[in-house]
This record gives structure tokens, C-alpha cells and sequence, in this order.
């Protein structure tokens, strides 16, 4: 396959992605939110976590959101420029706050996991067509859009359904189904996010997730209700992924990993993949780096962390499949040298 989008014209990056992000207040040590005395102070966001991770692997990336004029806005703003990611199209809302949200600090998995959201009303709720900069989000050669959005309020869905119409010289479409229960108040998105996905040219979604949206089992039952899509990416958690195009079907297992925080990996496996689709990889090698920008999510407390070198991830996604079988990856695994399955074969 070849690379997308050959040349560059003015402006134009890798991959643009839309989308709201947040403020997290994470506690200074565990226990209920009614109780711990303090918070840090971090980010979180699904789009703006994918061009933080490909823009610290080396590619042109832009974030398109708005903020409100607000401490919190000018904090997310900059940590997210931090990474290297254009932050020009971010717009200010004189009105409207940055949206928050506190969790706590254990296993987001487990039962007495807590989360309180006030993003209702955000700054990012009022994105429209006539409040974000269109010609700043079609100038990538990849957009990123997530079901998050819209679930945010008619007029982000509006938008989505705009930027989802197939048009003519329109980038590659990348849609993340993203399913967040809380968000869907009007028992809609089943509907809404089919519809969404639907209109991508890209698609990932966790075979959980379909289940439990579309009532669907297994890959090729997702294949059979998303055929229109060039490319369709089924995540199987530690099973690995499974990826369809318009000519094969293709599973690629995932590498054990020594998890440290089961956050941020479909964000990150999402950075991966596109980052291997930007360069022309062939679809074993786009789902191989998928799982290892995952494996440096897994591997870190939050939810963005280091990635691998380029030349890091190539050695490791050109192992043979004994090899790349017996891989495990711990923390410190982006910083170390090589891998023993690295080694060359006599």
C-alpha cells in the first residue's frame, strides 16, 4: 500500500483531530472523592491524546477544539502545544468554561472508581460549523473524529455529520467509535454512532464496545454492519486486533504486557496505527504498531506516554511472528535498546 497524500500543500499536516479535552483533577492519593484533601492537575482527552502521541512520533499534527477563556483553557492549550501539536485553531469562548472532570485515583476498572464530569455547557459543547475554523480541519491528510463528540450536543453532531459526508476531496476520515454510556442521554447512539461510522473511511472499534452498542459478536459481525468503510479495525484487548480492507481479513495478536495503568491504550493504539497508515505500511506492520504505542500507554501511569523510537518500532514490528510472539514489554520498554527477540537469527 502506499503512503496518503503525497506532497504537502500549505498548511497542511499529518492529521488533524476535533474534539473537546478536559481538565482531569486526579487525587494526591487514593481513596473517595468526598474524602482525599488534594488534586493534580493533568489533561484528558481522546483526540487530543492521538495527536499528542503522533506529534512525539514525529508527525505534523493539529488539534481543533475550543476553550474557554479561563485558567484551565490556557493549561490545556499549552500542554497540549507542549507535545508539539499546532494549537492555532484552538478558539476561546468568552462565555462558555473549559470543561473538568475528577477521578479517582485507583484502577479506573475496578467498582469504587469515581469519575464527576462538569462539562455540561463546555466551551467545547458550542463547536459547530460556524465556530471552528473548517478549512484548518481539512487541512490534514488524516482527520480524527471520535463518537465522544457527538454525544456533546446537537450542534458538535451536526459537525460530525458534516465532516462524515462523503464530499469530494475530503481527507482520509478516521473515526474512533469511542462509546462513553454517560455521554447518550437520549438512547441514541446506537443509531447516531453506526451512522457516523458509517461515513468514515477508517474505523476502529473495540469488539466490546460493538457488543454492547450494536448488539454485535465478533469481528465479522462488525464487518457485515460497517461495510463501507475502506478500512475497519476490531480492538480485541489482550487478544490482540483485527483489521478488514476491501481485500483481506487480517489478525494480529497483541504482546504481553507488564500493565502499570489500563488507561489511554485505544487512544494510543489509534496514534499507531495511523502513524504506520501516514507512512505506507502494510497492514500487519499498521496493527504491529498499534499494539506497541499501546504497550507505551500500558506501561505508564496516564494516559500519554513516551513512544518508541521510529527505528525502535520498526525493528520490533519486523519480527517474525515466533519472535514477535514471545515479546514482552514492561516499563522503561521505549527506553531500552532492544528487545531480546531483537537478536539476529544465525
Amino acid at each position: 500500500m502506499t503512503a496518503i497524500g503525497a506532497g504537502n500543500a500549505p498548511g497542511l499536516v499529518d492529521v488533524v483531530a476535533l474534539g473537546e479535552s478536559m481538565v482531569a483533577l486526579v487525587p494526591s492519593r487514593p481513596g473517595r472523592l468526598a474524602d482525599v484533601p488534594s488534586f493534580d492537575r493533568g489533561i484528558g482527552g481522546a483526540e487530543s491524546n492521538v495527536v499528542c502521541a503522533l506529534a512525539a512520533a514525529g508527525h505534523p499534527a493539529r488539534w481543533v477544539s475550543r476553550v474557554g477563556a479561563d485558567g484551565f483553557g490556557d493549561h490545556l492549550v499549552e500542554t497540549v502545544g507542549s507535545y508539539g501539536v499546532d494549537v492555532g485553531q484552538v478558539r476561546r469562548d468568552p462565555v462558555r468554561p473549559t470543561g473538568v472532570y475528577f477521578r479517582t485515583a485507583g484502577d479506573r476498572a475496578g467498582d469504587a472508581h469515581e469519575v464527576a464530569y462538569y462539562r455540561a455547557g463546555s466551551a467545547a459543547s458550542a463547536m459547530s460549523a460556524d465556530t471552528v475554523g473548517l478549512d484548518a480541519v481539512r487541512a490534514g491528510r488524516v482527520l480524527h473524529l471520535t463518537g465522544i463528540t457527538a454525544a456533546l450536543s446537537a450542534d458538535c453532531l451536526g459537525l460530525l455529520r458534516d465532516l462524515t459526508a462523503r464530499t469530494p476531496g475530503r481527507p482520509l476520515v478516521s473515526f474512533d467509535v469511542n462509546h462513553r454510556p454517560r455521554l447518550w442521554t437520549d438512547g441514541n447512539s446506537p443509531h447516531v454512532l453506526l451512522d457516523l461510522a458509517r461515513g468514515a473511511d477508517l474505523v476502529f472499534v473495540g469488539d466490546d464496545e460493538a457488543a454492547d452498542v450494536w448488539g454485535l459478536d465478533g469481528p465479522d459481525a462488525v464487518r457485515a454492519a460497517l461495510p463501507g468503510p475502506e478500512v475497519l479495525v476490531v480492538k480485541q484487548g489482550e487478544r490482540g486486533a483485527t483489521v478488514f480492507d476491501r481485500e483481506r481479513v487480517l489478525h494480529v495478536p497483541a504482546p504481553r504486557v507488564d500493565v502499570v495503568a489500563a488507561v489511554g491504550a485505544g487512544d494510543a493504539f489509534a496514534a499507531g496505527f495511523l502513524s504506520a497508515t501516514l507512512r505506507g505500511l502494510p497492514l500487519r506492520d499498521r496493527l504491529r504498531h498499534g499494539h506497541l504505542m499501546a504497550a507505551a500507554a500500558l506501561t505508564v501511569p496516564g494516559d500519554l506516554a513516551t513512544p518508541p523510537s521510529r527505528d525502535h518500532a520498526d525493528r520490533l514490528a519486523a519480527l517474525d511472528d515466533s519472535a514477535w510472539g514471545r515479546l514482552r514489554l514492561g516499563p522503561g520498554w521505549t527506553q531500552a535498546p532492544a528487545a531480546p527477540e531483537e537478536a539476529p537469527t544465525p
